[in-house]
């Protein structure tokens, strides 16, 4: 599992991880417009059309409350931005009986990265990871790089191995 490595110049955590591990990835940055997602909008949807993306390949990463055993705590789940978390599905992968939102004050004290700029590299503290099963279709997929505005393009293999993360359907429409 990753786990939070200081940054390099110009880098973020995520990036020092990624580096780190030997991990082939890809930088890509934008200018973060805080009114696109004022009214709704989401962060990961700015990022795939600032950067001409396929929505489908940029994934958001999201922190949820674990309720039951064996895990009891927080864990992540890594999905499109085209949709949206099945939490039931997302318990299931993570072993426990119910997951619920996590408070986004809550997510950024965990992970030490904002909202919007979570990335599911290079967190605080280690948590049990799902990866919808949809990245698996795709060569790269792009997850935020640990602040607004960047994102990293990875391959999937990579991204599950250096979360150890699971790999599930959690997604709804």
């Amino acid at each position: 599992m990753s786990s939070r490595k200081p940054a390099a110049p110009g880098g973020t955590p995520a990036t020092s991880v990624l580096e780190e591990a030997g991990v082939a990835h890809t930088r890509h940055s934008y200018a973060h417009d805080p009114r696109a997602v004022a009214d709704g909008g989401s962060y990961g949807m700015e990022a795939a059309h600032a950067l001409g993306l396929d929505p489908a390949t940029v994934f958001k990463t999201l922190l949820v409350v674990l309720d039951g055993a064996p895990r009891p705590g927080l864990g992540v789940a890594v999905l499109p931005v085209t949709h949206q978390l099945d939490l039931k599905a997302a318990a299931q992968a993570l072993g426990v009986k119910r997951a619920s939102m996590a408070d986004p004050r809550t997510a950024e004290r965990s992970t030490g990265y904002v909202v919007g700029g979570i990335s599911p590299v290079g967190q605080r503290t280690p948590l049990p990871t799902v990866v919808d099963v949809s990245a698996t279709r795709h060569a790269t997929v792009f997850v935020s790089g640990g602040r607004r505005g960047l994102d990293l393009g990875l391959a999937p293999a990579d991204l599950v191995r250096v979360t150890g993360a699971v790999v599930a359907p959690v997604t709804r429409r």
